[in-house]
């Protein structure tokens, strides 16, 4: 069965909300054969990765930068998953107070670094996120766990 791997840090109400609209949308009735698991940035493994088949990763933007929990993640599995995980498809959400562009670049580079295949537009979100950004949250999580159903 196909595993899709959400790994995410949610310090904030804001930051939760915007992953429960993407496991909602990860996990909605429509999506059939797809395994979709979650874990927090800080505990999310190599292993955790060479096993899934897609990514969704989520951080808020940190003093311009992606959170030190998915730079920690990042760290911890660049190298165990390099040449294993190149190709594989992936997406994101960022959000921040009122810049998101310094995360948004790090999160870019990181996963071009991997060879890692955005296959969904990112979410970035400044502010409270409103129900254009949750639904856009959700349409992020359907799109990666459709994409890995038509490859079951």
């Amino acid at each position: 069965m196909p595993t899709l791997l959400i790994v995410h840090h949610t310090p904030s109400p804001h930051c939760q909300a915007l992953f429960e609209a993407v496991v909602s949308g990860a996990t909605a009735p429509e999506i059939e054969g797809v395994r979709v698991v979650r874990r927090a940035a800080l505990s999310a493994t190599a292993t955790d990765v060479l096993g899934a088949d897609a990514y969704l990763l989520g951080t808020p933007a940190n003093l311009g930068y992606m959170s030190g929990a998915l730079k920690h993640f990042f760290d911890q599995i660049y190298y165990p998953c390099l040449d294993e995980t190149r190709g594989r498809p992936f997406g994101y959400w960022v959000h921040g107070g009122n810049d998101v562009t310094g995360a948004v670049r790090a999160v870019e580079s990181v996963t071009t670094g991997l060879g890692w295949r955005r296959s969904a537009d990112a979410v970035t979100v400044t502010g409270a996120p409103g129900r254009g950004d949750t639904e856009a949250c959700w349409e992020l999580g359907a799109t990666l766990a459709a994409g890995l159903m038509e490859d079951a």
